[in-house]
């Protein structure tokens, strides 16, 4: 009999240390979905003469109510919505926990249990919306369906073996935290790698389809796959869609990150819980700014090559019937980096020293008025015909100016230049270096800024006397220019404040509580962003499902106008927050008591070294 109280015993501690029936349980319908993933991928039509036995069948089916494309377009947005939250925050989550694991600091690791815990609670609902995705091409656009079949089918089983295998990885990522803690943490951090990996991996597949359809390659004049697969994957825009995608991943989850701690700070009862959760908001604002001010050089990158690959795509993109999107989407970047900027500011106050830095604010904030005004100048007016004839024609005599590319590219290039600076400022806020070369480091930096700054302006007013096709080379000058003094800056500003003298420590939780509601507003604008650029993605192909080899003939072929899409947008990024906003509540739900069985008591966050700003 004592001995079966012995065997119980150890069976519940190894259930608290790594809950195996857990983990199982929630993984048995994973595994389901994957085998009728898999069932439904080897049935398709692959050959040509099923491919010419399908196009007996219906081209399309209708969606009851709202129509096949408002229900694909609905779906695809919030799995795409929730796919980069658990592709984009497990980078730096698994980054955080090595940190945590190097240093021995328990409050890194706190928040990369927490990061993975919000990943894990997104993983089902992810998953199941791709399934209902897949359904709904595979019964509602058969054609189409069965003709990216025809080119893709060997990518389909390499997804689902992917998305398997980061399914494994990421529940014993996060079930075996406690389990293989201690002197196994070095293989707790290797399965955080492996399934960034793997995510990764997932992320480059599922690109090659999407950039097919914009960029077809590979396939002769009928539109049959000529040699392997990969000559349809490598593209024109794969690789630049990579690249924008993955970026655009981290800044995505850095935001939501951010939204999460302040719903829990704005909720916390305890000064502890705020500064924890102040500093959680903290990191995740400086992850998505640290991505964010690179995203743009990225989005440059792809539109040179939408351009690369047919120009009259490009020129529908930026000059055609699209060409107000990009006023939309430059209000919605000046939104992100006026409250990027802003909750840096207002983070500053609960630094002590960071007095005498409060005087470049006011002038950081003009240039991030007057670059956001310029970037939202619009090229053509909508006017009357009695106001067209007064300004002489469409184009304002002067606003005219602001609305072309050479001016945008200046100011977004200084915002992104102004930006940057607001992070130094805070990132020294509390330090005072010691080092004897402060004055010629300093110099230095004030040098680079300077002649970025200048490089900058050059080209932007150069641009205005050359042909378009010279002024689109000024933006690659303009992009170094500003990467050349971001990295000279932090490559002389890490080694001066090294062991800085500090003028205080940083006092989390007494940060103004509308602080909060600026990151849950970086949240809900970077999502927006992101369904707009997704609209754009597609419109560009028009009345394409393949552009210019498959063409849309169902009845929802018309691209949809820019108030229309704006709504959808706006509905299915509403719906999308619904569904975190539940998920948030559910990672407030018996944290206590999970913390007594994992081990992850939360850590008091008060001063020391805080923030990751070295």
């Amino acid at each position: 009999m004592p001995r079966r109280s012995c065997d119980c015993g150890n069976k519940r501690v190894f259930r608290e240390g790594f809950p195996i029936v857990t983990f199982a349980r929630r993984a048995v319908w994973l595994l389901v979905f994957c085998g009728v993933a898999l069932t439904v991928l080897a049935v398709l039509p692959v050959d040509a003469q099923t491919a010419q036995n399908a196009a007996k069948e219906p081209a399309y089916r209708a969606f009851p109510v709202f129509g096949s494309r408002l229900a694909v377009w609905a779906v695809a947005q919030l799995h795409l919505n929730f796919a980069a939250f658990i592709l984009g925050v497990p980078i730096f989550a698994v980054i955080i926990e090595a940190i945590g694991w190097r240093t021995g600091e328990a409050r890194y690791d706190w928040l990369s249990h927490e990061l993975v815990k919000l990943t894990f609670a997104a993983f089902s609902t992810t998953a199941l919306l791709g399934a209902f995705l897949l359904f709904l091409f595979v019964g509602y656009y058969p054609k189409f369906w069965t003709y990216m079949t025809s080119i893709f089918f060997p990518t389909y089983w390499v997804y689902a073996l992917l998305f398997f295998a980061e399914t494994f990885t990421v529940y014993l990522w996060y079930y075996g935290w406690n389990w293989l803690s201690g002197s196994r943490k070095w293989i707790h951090v290797g399965l955080g790698v492996l399934s960034n990996l793997f995510g990764t991996a997932i992320l480059v597949v599922a690109n090659s389809w999407v950039t097919f359809m914009m960029s077809p390659a590979g396939i002769d004049e009928s539109g049959a796959l000529k040699g392997g697969v990969w000559a349809a994957i490598n593209n024109y825009t794969w690789m630049p869609i990579n690249i924008h995608r993955l970026i655009a991943n981290i800044v995505f989850g850095g935001t939501i990150c951010g939204a999460y701690a302040a719903f829990r700070f704005l909720g916390a009862q305890t000064q502890e819980e705020r500064a924890r959760y102040d500093w959680m908001g903290y990191i995740g604002n400086f992850i998505a700014l640290s991505a964010f001010i690179v995203l743009p050089f990225a989005g440059y990158y792809l539109g040179r090559e939408i351009y690369a690959f047919n120009q009259t795509m490009g020129i529908t993109m930026m000059g055609g019937f699209m060409s107000w999107l990009w006023i939309i989407q430059a209000i919605l970047i000046g939104v992100l980096f006026l409250g990027s900027n802003y909750y840096l500011w207002l983070g500053m106050e609960r630094i002590p020293g960071s007095e005498r830095y409060r005087k470049y604010v006011p002038p950081m904030l003009i240039i991030l008025t007057v670059g956001f005004m310029i970037w939202a100048t619009p090229r053509s007016m909508v006017v009357t015909l009695d106001e067209a004839r007064a300004m002489g024609g469409t184009h304002h005599p002067l606003l005219g100016f602001f609305g072309v590319m050479s001016a945008k590219n200046t100011v977004v290039n200084l915002m992104i230049l102004t930006t940057f600076l607001s992070f130094v400022l805070y990132r020294r806020a509390n330090k005072i270096p010691t080092k004897s070369w402060v004055k010629t480091g300093m110099a230095i930096q004030w040098a680079a800024f300077a002649a970025a700054a200048g490089v900058v302006v050059f080209y932007g007013v150069y641009g205005y006397f050359v042909e378009s096709i010279i002024r689109i080379g000024f933006s690659v000058y303009q992009v170094l220019a500003v990467l050349a003094a971001i990295v000279l800056v932090m490559a002389i500003d890490i080694p001066m404040f090294k062991g800085a003298r500090t003028t205080g420590q940083i006092r989390w939780g007494t940060i103004a509580p509308h602080s909060q509601y600026v990151l849950i507003l970086l949240a809900v604008t970077f999502t927006w962003l992101m369904g707009l650029m997704g609209f754009a993605r597609s419109g560009i192909r028009q009345h394409w499902h393949v552009y210019g080899v498959l063409r849309d003939s169902s009845v929802d072929a018309a691209t949809p106008a820019l108030g229309y899409a704006a709504n959808v947008i706006t509905v299915v990024t509403l719906a999308f927050f619904a569904l975190v906003l539940f998920i948030f509540w559910l990672g407030g739900l018996g944290e206590r008591g999970a913390a007594e069985v994992h081990g992850h008591a939360a850590p008091v966050i008060a001063g020391g070294r805080d923030d990751m700003r070295a």
